[in-house]
Formats: C-alpha cells, sequence, structure tokens
C-alpha cells in the first residue's frame, strides 16, 4: 500500500486532508509521547537502537547490517532484535534461515540472520534476554524507537533524506510517528541516507530542526563482479520508496525496460511471480530484485531472479565509532 500523495508534501502547506485530520494526529502524538515517558529494562549488555521517526522504510535495515558488520570487526559478538514486521512468530525465537520462511520472520529478520544471531520478538525486552542469554555482547534494536521496553545506550534515527519528514505532520495526518522536535530531543545520531542533491534538500528543509549530531551516508551497489551495463531488465522492488532501487540498477548501467514498484514488504504471491516472469520472459528480459525481496520468494524461484545488494556508506564514521566507545564498544584502537 503507497502512502497518501498529501503526506510528502512540503511542510507549512498542509493540503485539506492533513488538516482535517489533525485532531487525530494529536491524540496519536500524545499517546507516543506518554510512551516516551515510561523508563524500560535495562540490559546487562550494550543496546544499540537503529529506528524512525517515519511509518514505513527509511533505510534501517542497511544500517543494522553496516553496524553489525562493524561490531563483529571490532570483536564484537552482537545480536539484532526485531519484532519480526510482515512474519507471525510472536517469539522470542531465533531466526533460521534453514527452517523459517520470510511468511513466519518477515523479510527484514531473515536478511539479518544473515550476518549475526537475530531475534523476534513482539516483548523486545524478551528478545534482548533471550539474545543475552545466549551469549550476545552487544543488541541491535532493529527499530522500537517509540518502543519504551528497553533502555537504549544508543539512539539511531535514519531518515531518507529525499522524502524528509514529509508534511511535518504526524499519523494519520503525516507520515510520522512523533513529531520532530520531541523525536530528535531523544536521539543522540540523526543519519540521512540519500545523494548529495537529496542530502542539500533536507538540510534546507529540516536543517534547522536537528538538534542531535546528524551524519549523511549513502547507499552504494555491493560489488559482485556482475556486469550490469546493457542488460535489459524487468526490476521489481517491494521497499518503502522502490524508486531508490531502480535509480541504483541504473546508475550501474541497467537498461530497466520495465519498472513494476510493489508495496513495502508486499507477498510475493505465486500469481505475482508468475504474471512478473511471463511479462519478463515476452520481452527477452532478466528480473532483478532487491535482497529484501528475493527472500521473500519462493526457493524454488530464487534461481530465476539477480538481485542488487547495497550497503550503507557514512560520509565518516568517525561520530558513529565516538559513540560505539562512548557505550563500551570502541574499536582495537580506542
Amino acid at each position: 500500500m503507497r502512502p497518501p500523495r498529501f503526506w510528502n508534501r512540503p511542510p507549512g502547506r498542509p493540503a485539506l486532508a492533513s488538516r482535517l485530520l489533525s485532531p487525530l494526529a494529536a491524540l496519536y502524538a500524545w499517546g507516543t509521547a506518554r510512551r516516551a515517558g515510561i523508563v524500560g529494562q535495562s540490559a546487562p549488555v550494550p543496546v544499540i537502537c537503529v529506528g524512525n521517526l517515519n511509518a514505513g522504510g527509511t533505510g534501517k535495515t542497511p544500517v543494522v547490517i553496516s553496524l553489525t558488520q562493524r561490531l563483529i570487526a571490532n570483536g564484537y559478538n552482537p545480536a539484532v532484535v526485531t519484532r519480526g514486521y510482515g512474519g507471525n512468530i510472536e517469539g522470542p525465537t531465533k531466526v533460521d534461515p534453514n527452517r523459517h520462511s520470510a511468511e513466519q520472520t518477515g523479510d527484514e529478520a531473515l536478511l539479518h540472520a544473515a550476518f549475526t544471531a537475530t531475534w523476534i520478538a513482539k516483548d523486545r525486552a524478551a528478545g534482548v534476554a533471550a539474545a543475552v542469554a545466549e551469549g550476545a555482547d552487544s543488541i541491535l534494536l532493529d527499530d522500537g524507537f517509540q518502543n519504551p521496553s528497553v533502555t537504549k545506550d544508543l539512539s539511531i534515527v535514519v531518515v531518507d533524506a529525499a522524502t524528509g519528514f514529509g508534511n511535518g505532520r504526524v499519523l494519520p495526518a503525516g507520515p510520522l510517528r512523533e513529531p520532530v522536535g520531541p523525536g530528535l530531543a531523544r536521539a543522540d545520531l540523526l543519519l540521512s541516507v540519500g545523494e548529495a542533491d537529496d542530502q542539500a534538500t533536507f538540510q534546507t528543509r529540516w536543517g534547522d530542526q536537528v538538534t542531535c549530531p546528524s551524519i549523511q551516508a549513502r547507499l552504494e551497489p555491493l560489488q559482485m563482479g556482475m556486469d550490469w551495463h546493457g542488460l535489459r531488465v524487468l526490476a521489481f522492488a517491494g521497499i518503502g520508496r522502490p524508486e531508490k532501487f531502480f535509480n541504483t540498477l541504473k546508475s550501474q548501467g541497467a537498461d530497466i525496460v520495465d519498472a513494476v514498484a510493489l508495496g513495502d514488504h508486499q507477498p510475493l504471491a505465486p500469481a505475482l511471480l508468475s504474471r512478473l516472469e511471463q511479462q519478463a520472459k515476452a520481452k527477452g528480459l532478466q528480473l532483478v530484485t532487491t535482497e529484501k525481496d528475493q527472500v521473500r520468494m519462493p526457493p524454488g524461484f530464487r534461481h530465476k531472479v539477480l538481485t542488487l545488494p547495497v550497503r550503507l556508506e557514512p560520509e565518516s564514521w568517525t561520530e558513529i565509532d565516538h559513540e560505539l566507545a562512548r557505550i563500551g564498544l570502541g574499536g582495537p584502537e580506542s
């Protein structure tokens, strides 16, 4: 399901629908503020939360993967705890890619499990306890910035530089889970993800409301030795902003003949995959998708589809490393 267009109107010029929904938005913001005041359970190991103010995808998954790799390179044994959006496991359950499907765990959990131990838990405190009991010396919460059940030692808010905070209003009048000011006041870092032009636009629209340290980053294709130049493809993506994936694929030289934008986390039903396959065959195209979409496919279909993995590249790791060291997760040089 695509968000309503008025959510992404520039701040300061609310649409009629947004104004009419303002009373409900005020109620939603009040509820979030009340929850923010609850003191959660403290964990015996450092807890890093990667969250957002926006509802929907902002690029948290690559951030969690990047931090996971950073911690492992520094000699730590991190675990990811997530509620498993799109899955049906209540938890706490350790994700096993050989046993679990995306229908059970959600796509993000399966991606994280390829890098480190990953736990599904609707009750995040229970998930953290299970991960620590198995030997995790650090926790990465994928989402949960507005969830007070666990005390966070480091909170990183991720924002898509291209869309920013939309019209600046709270659900359902806008795309936000809470207002920008109170949200960023609780954050230790803001990570804006996007290309240079989008970063400049974000700074113009939102820079005066950013009250915490801010870092820019971009998503870079992972070089796998694949030559994309001239390859005629049917690209499809069920992520927060499919056009980001399409633009990245184009930047690698692929010729996107057909681009199919799906809903974020949209189930890849057999009928949908069959339609995409027939559409590609009719035009002699190669199917291409994202890592997140690939894990939602039936195993027997995956060999028909190429993926273009991306990884987060911050402009500098200095500020992030400083925050990691502050909570006791510094690298060998610290």
